[in-house]
């Protein structure tokens, strides 16, 4: 059984770190190198970062932010956010990042993925993936939707683009089974609904997108304690668990995180 990951999230706005709630009501966290070497200290396997902002304002992401957490740190790392073309994840891997995640461009242009992926790999090559629940009261088109019951009722998936602010109609589970054909070699899963409560994931959609793709998936979105991310390695099926709060606002370090999963018989590197 391959080791579960556990991965700090650094959102960045202005070259922050920040954090919100829905990706919403943004507050300053810190410095993302300084905290980018803090969690390799307390035993992070790997870090996100994501420029939330870049691509609704139609920017690029901060490349001095990330020469700057490649000399801080010697884990992977990931960055997105701002990613439009095969050039700009050159760039990006060129000044030190391990992986590139993309998420309003692949929705825009799908072969950008596997354009990236033929150059690349798909090793280093990350779908993002942010959804929203919508609940229905009747039956749609199973062909175009995939419905399932949830505590809360009935619901489909919906997929955001531009940092949370826009939905584009697409089911995020047929869109998760795209993505992977395309050539993306991971899926970081974020939720809209339950980003930034500290109430756990959303594990009906986890468990659901595990099943159905043969790459790794990496839950994101909110985690409270180690419980919530104990709950996303085991009835999420996901690979590896992202969280940002719990860190950012030191109610847990990682390596108090790690110490929960292994008392828990979860593998985790120490």
């Amino acid at each position: 059984m391959l080791a579960k990951r556990i991965m700090p999230c650094l959102d960045m706005n202005k070259g922050r770190v920040v954090k919100g709630i829905g990706f919403k009501h943004l507050q300053d966290t810190g410095d993302p190198a300084e905290l980018a070497a803090l969690y390799e200290e307390q035993g992070a396997d790997e870090l996100v970062l994501l420029d939330v902002a870049a691509s609704r304002e139609h920017r690029d992401t901060i490349i001095d932010v990330v020469r700057r957490t490649s000399d801080a740190v010697n884990i992977p790392f990931t960055v997105g956010g701002g990613v439009r073309s095969v050039k700009d994840v050159r760039r990006i891997l060129l000044n030190g990042a391990d992986k590139v995640t993309i998420n309003t461009a692949a929705v825009l242009k799908p072969t950008l993925l596997s354009e990236s992926s033929n150059s690349f790999g798909s090793q280093c090559i990350v779908s993002s993936i942010d959804v929203k629940r919508v609940y229905v009261q009747r039956e749609i088109n199973v062909n175009e939707k995939v419905i399932l019951e949830t505590g809360e009722g009935k619901c489909w998936w919906d997929t955001y683009i531009y940092g949370g602010t826009k939905s584009v109609g697409i089911d995020a589970l047929k869109w998760a089974e795209t993505v992977v054909k395309m050539g993306a070699g991971e899926i970081v899963a974020s939720s809209l609904d339950f980003d930034g409560t500290k109430k756990g994931y959303d594990l009906e959609f986890l468990k659901e997108l595990s099943e159905r793709v043969s790459v790794p998936v990496i839950a994101s979105s909110g985690a409270g304690n180690p419980k919530h991310m104990l709950e996303a390695l085991t009835i999420g099926a996901a690979d590896a668990a992202l969280a940002a709060s719990i860190f950012h606002y030191g109610n847990y370090t990682v390596k108090e995180v790690k110490e929960y999963l292994l008392e828990n018989s979860i593998l985790v590197r120490l």
